[in-house]
């Protein structure tokens, strides 16, 4: 065997068992009870779980074992997100990924420990009017905080670069406004709040949003599976509705928009890893999310047609694949903007 051979064969190995490391939380048998028993529930998450989504070293899998994390790749990062998506992980692994770079030495380890749970506030593609930091202090509010109320500490997107706040802090007022699949976001709202100043680093947003889109392709898997399921099982008509042509060529189809988001994925994070041009990352990882986040919509939509009428139901299992989507569609990143930076990333390579 070459050395290219072997080293791929390492890494499919590796990709394995990354996969097969999310069995714990995300069962096999598609079972959704524990994400049906966080919905619209206070915390909306479970800490138990957490603590074992720390245990696994998860949080930290992006970052350099130096700084207390595993040192891998992207692709491992996507396969993970993708089978966690399967499970509809309620848990808010992207955001916490997303900070634990950014944290100093003390704050990160304890994030990673799961000893503190820190989300980022306003570290965003855009971000709207910033809130203001003074002597220590910070004026303003941030929004759609995707389950900030559940944080020990937030790191605060501000006008000197980060912050960060912690709970009970005085001046600082948590408003929760329920989304579609059960948990939350939170609006933070400073009237003086005390503030620690943390040094500025380049937030990995991309890495987010290509994560996000993993976990979209996992979600519209998982609902294209159980439809499949169902359609052998239904009959109508003296047999199962699964062997009706026009229902397998609805099947064909939405598979092929599953496999090409998957292929988009798994291109950008390749990418990515191999440190291509940034322009071309950005390219893809844009292109990545559109592509995943109108997919699993129109998966989603229409495997809860294919249930018939049980599927616009809220004890149907099947709806709560739509409800993420939802959810997601426009986190890390909107449509619009992957959109837009896309056709400026393609005028400024063509000027």
């Amino acid at each position: 065997m070459t050395e290219h051979a072997e080293l791929a064969a390492e890494r499919e190995e590796r990709l394995r068992m990354i996969r097969d490391s999310a069995a714990s939380l995300v069962p096999r048998d598609g079972d959704l009870g524990r994400v049906r028993r966080l919905r619209f529930q206070a915390p909306g998450i479970d800490r138990d779980a957490w603590a074992e989504v720390c245990a696994m070293g998860w949080p930290g899998l992006r970052l350099a074992e130096d700084e207390g994390g595993s040192g891998l790749g992207m692709a491992e990062y996507a396969a993970l997100l993708e089978e966690l998506g399967r499970g509809l992980l309620p848990e808010p692994l992207i955001e916490a990924s997303l900070v634990a770079p950014l944290l100093p030495a003390a704050e990160r380890d304890a994030l990673l420990a799961g000893d503190r749970l820190i989300l980022p506030a306003g570290i965003d593609y855009q971000s709207a009017t910033l809130p203001v930091l003074r002597d220590g202090q910070l004026h303003g509010e941030v929004a759609h905080v995707a389950l900030g109320a559940v944080a020990d500490a937030w790191l605060v997107a501000c006008d000197q670069g980060l912050a960060l706040v912690r709970r009970n802090a005085d001046g600082l007022t948590v408003q929760q406004e329920p989304t579609q699949d059960g948990g939350h976001l939170a609006r933070l709202s400073f009237s003086g709040t005390p503030a620690e100043p943390v040094a500025s680093k380049p937030a990995a947003l991309d890495e987010a949003a290509l994560a996000s889109a993993a976990y979209l392709v996992g979600l519209m898997d998982a609902a294209f599976e159980q439809t499949r399921e169902y359609l052998g099982v239904r009959r109508q008509f003296g047999r199962e509705i699964g062997s009706f042509q026009s229902l397998q060529h609805r099947m064909v189809d939405l598979k092929l928009q599953i496999e090409l988001a998957r292929a988009i994925v798994g291109e950008a994070a390749t990418a990515l890893d191999a440190r291509a041009p940034a322009a071309r990352v950005k390219c893809l990882v844009s292109t990545a999310k559109v592509r995943a986040a109108q997919a699993a919509m129109l998966v989603t939509r229409q495997a809860i047609q294919l249930h018939g009428g049980i599927g616009y139901t809220d004890e149907a299992d099947i709806g709560l694949f739509l409800r993420r989507a939802m959810v997601l569609l426009n986190r890390h990143g909107s449509l619009a903007f992957h959109r837009e930076r896309y056709v400026d990333l393609l005028h400024a390579e063509v000027a």
